[in-house]
């Protein structure tokens, strides 16, 4: 009996990766109902982290946290045994957002306080997927979520977001230490940006969180000083550090205060979804996301997924909202052929609405070309 593997990421605003590898997999028994289906839904360390964790097993700990501007949001986070997945975007992220951007002000104290509630439950390993960050705050507030005391000239506490580092005089780390004293942090990161500079955080990724020009000057000075209190304070100084810049600095604070290690986002969900595993005795996997495009290329889920099945010799085939690749991309990355919701209704709005029907329709079209008989498709 063949079997196939649907590993697949979000469609960004559509549908869950649960939902797509629950339509796709209805398409293909539809052609092929012999056919052993399982399903593993993935992520590249931003949102869907959470998701990917807990389809994998892990159990839901409900916290509640400050959101980017302060407001309390409802989140949560994943745990097994020892182990609590954070997920970075569900409560400072940018679609936590209540309105309006806030460049300035946005910051990470929710994520702070998240990871100190898994450290209260006992969690001794903490895994942190940084993407959709709202904040270009350095990583301060999830310090100061762990109880990090920052204050200014005149020993009060500094207020929230990067423009308020500039206010920032002392540095006092004694509860930080005390309670993550012996425990691991690993971050999903994908990126390289130092700190600050013209390739650093503000720089780079303030006008994507809604910063103008002076805004960026404003908040690129006062990541300066912030990583200059953190060498004062700690001896060292990781500014330049690559993936320092992750997250509006967030990657900082991991490095020069945590001890963490930083890892490529797909690279650690595949690890903890037990991917490699699933993958013993699976003739064709199918995986996707919303759009395959260039970044598709450089540490999206599409790619990992199609890299590790592929050093098993196991043919990958992928479904999108819409695909930006050709073939000698496609084949280059992996993945023999991709089946996108626009090659069946040109009108995006509809494929966002009609998603699960569609996506039932390309998994038929991948089972009539790719399970001809009981030979999946084989690797050339």
């Amino acid at each position: 009996m063949p079997r196939v593997l649907i590993a697949s990421d979000k469609f960004k605003g559509s549908l869950t990766a649960a939902e797509v590898a629950a339509a796709v997999g209805s398409g293909v028994r539809r052609v092929r109902p012999d056919v052993d289906v399982d399903s593993v839904p993935v992520a590249d360390g931003g949102d869907g982290t959470l998701a990917a964790a807990l389809a994998a097993g892990f159990s839901s700990v409900r916290v509640t946290a400050a959101g980017p501007t302060g407001q309390p949001v409802d989140t949560a986070y994943a745990r097994r045994d020892d182990v609590a997945v954070v997920e970075l975007a569900d409560v400072s992220g940018l679609v936590r957002l209540p309105s309006d951007p806030a460049p300035l002000t946005a910051g990470t104290l929710g994520t702070g306080e998240v990871i100190a509630a898994a450290l209260a439950d006992g969690c001794r390993r903490i895994v942190v997927g940084i993407g959709g960050s709202a904040s270009t705050d350095g990583g301060a507030g999830l310090l100061q979520g762990l109880g990090a005391r920052l204050l200014d000239g005149a020993g009060r506490p500094i207020g929230s977001g990067g423009a308020a580092l500039a206010d920032l005089e002392s540095l006092d780390l004694e509860d930080v230490r005390a309670r993550t004293d012996g425990v691991e942090f690993v971050v999903a990161c994908d990126v390289d940006n130092p700190l600050t500079g013209p390739v650093g955080a503000a720089a780079t990724y303030g006008p994507q969180k809604g910063a103008g020009p002076g805004q960026v000057v404003d908040l690129d000075d006062a990541l300066s000083h912030w990583a200059d209190v953190v060498a004062t304070t700690t001896g060292t100084d990781l500014r330049e550090a690559a993936g320092a810049g992750a997250a509006g600095g967030v990657g900082f604070a991991a490095l020069a205060l945590l001890g963490a290690e930083l890892r490529p986002g797909i690279d650690l969900v595949l690890d903890l979804v037990g991917f490699h595993e699933r993958l013993a005795g699976v003739d064709l996997v199918i995986t996707g996301e919303g759009a395959l495009d260039a970044q598709t290329l450089h540490g999206k889920a599409p790619a990992g997924v199609a890299e590790a099945a592929g050093a098993l010799g196991i043919a990958v085939v992928a479904v999108c909202g819409v695909n930006r690749l050709d073939a000698a991309r496609l084949d280059a990355a992996g993945i023999k052929a991709a089946y996108a919701l626009t090659d069946l209704e040109p009108d995006v709005s509809r494929c966002m609405s009609d998603g699960v029907p569609l996506l039932e329709r390309l998994g038929q079209q991948i089972a009539e070309t790719h399970l001809v008989g009981t030979t999946p498709l084989a690797l050339t």
